[in-house]
């Protein structure tokens, strides 16, 4: 009697547990479809959906996620250079892979454009190799654009960031920018608030977003160059005097060619903790330290200081809408079989083109 007493004490034990860890794995998937659900207070540009690949290459997003797991842990400072090559694209005419474009008989690519001269070619590497991994799988249905929107949101997630949903259905571009355009369009390291605040109003992003995005500088690194002029020939008053003096040892010259981490507290974690180096004057751009110091922005800082979650959620609503700047959709362009160059056209398209041209002139 004892003997089968314990027997069903056991039996009910184990069924007990067994209920508890599937419970706990129904709850984990319930949280991580919450985190993935659509936003309903972002509007989604025509063209774009939340569902756009379903049918055509539903796992495409495993895919993109699971190669870069193993890409970041050989090398998480990828993930900053990814998310950079992102807002960098988007700046520019729009989120339509230009910046991907090596140059052409046509001229220099935006990657030989001053500010993009630092961008790590290592992650232009990363995103032809999920290109080719989603077209093995999918056929030449993915845009570079989309895949591109897709790694910099998961190199956020990857870091330790927010997950979020990306829209997609972008097309690629049939054209980079000129250096002058590149150059024109770039927030540079040296702008204060109130430029930033009207380059990013005239992209129908408001103030919040803009300090949002900027904490994106939570990982990454910059290079001596574009933060220099803060301490040479004379030292900015609104920088900590401690963390000058450790940045002059990290660049002992206005052009030398060492890099500096941007978040100081925890630089390959995706956190808040860049909006706290900003209120103890920790900032390292002028672009950066300017959001505590101008009126308009501080509080947003102070509260993102304050409340991760806070910032989560404010930064996840500006990525969604900076990745819909002015996205090529439905028969624009085109979707690139390899992301650093056109596709391959026929002699008869480029006849056609031709006509329609000198048609056009007459």
């Amino acid at each position: 009697m004892a003997k089968t007493y314990s027997t069903r004490v056991l039996t009910f034990l184990m069924l007990i547990s067994l209920m508890v860890v599937t419970l706990n794995l129904l709850s984990m998937a319930e949280a991580q479809n919450k985190k993935k659900a659509p936003r309903k207070d972002v509007p989604v540009v025509q063209g774009l959906s939340w569902s756009f690949y379903q049918k055509a290459c539903p796992k495409v997003e495993n895919i993109i996620r699971k190669e870069l797991k193993k890409v970041f842990k050989r090398d998480i400072g990828l993930a900053a250079a990814i998310l950079r090559i992102h807002f960098h694209d988007c700046f520019v005419q729009g989120c339509e892979a230009s910046v991907l474009l090596a140059g052409s008989a046509s001229g220099p690519g935006e990657q030989s454009s001053i500010p993009n001269l630092t961008l790590r070619q290592a992650a232009f590497v990363v995103i032809n190799n999920l290109r080719a991994l989603v077209q093995r799988k999918c056929g030449q249905v993915v845009s570079c654009s989309d895949i591109l929107a897709l790694a910099a949101r998961d190199s956020v997630v990857l870091s330790g960031g927010p997950e979020y949903a990306v829209p997609l259905g972008r097309r690629d571009s049939l054209a980079f920018a000129t250096p002058e355009n590149t150059l024109a369009n770039l927030p540079p390291p040296f702008a204060n608030a109130s430029a930033l605040i009207k380059d990013f109003a005239d992209r129908n992003l408001n103030v919040t977003d803009l300090v949002a995005l900027s904490g994106g500088h939570t990982i990454g690194i910059a290079h001596c160059p574009s933060f220099t002029d803060r301490l040479y020939p004379n030292q900015d008053p609104t920088m900590n005097k401690f963390f000058a003096n450790s940045l002059k040892t990290t660049c002992p010259t206005a052009n030398s060619s060492n890099t500096q981490v941007l978040d100081i507290r925890s630089p390959d974690v995706f956190d808040n903790k860049y909006y706290v180096d900003l209120m103890n004057r920790q900032g390292l751009f002028t672009s950066d330290q300017d959001l505590f110091v101008d009126k308009r922005t501080r509080g947003i800082v102070e509260s993102f200081a304050i409340d991760q979650n806070l910032f989560f959620d404010h930064f996840t609503v500006a990525m969604i809408k900076m990745s819909q700047m002015n996205v090529l959709t439905g028969t624009q362009g085109e979707i690139r079989s390899n992301c650093s160059a056109r596709n391959t056209r026929s002699f008869m398209s480029v006849l056609e083109e031709d006509i329609e041209e000198a048609i056009t002139i007459l």
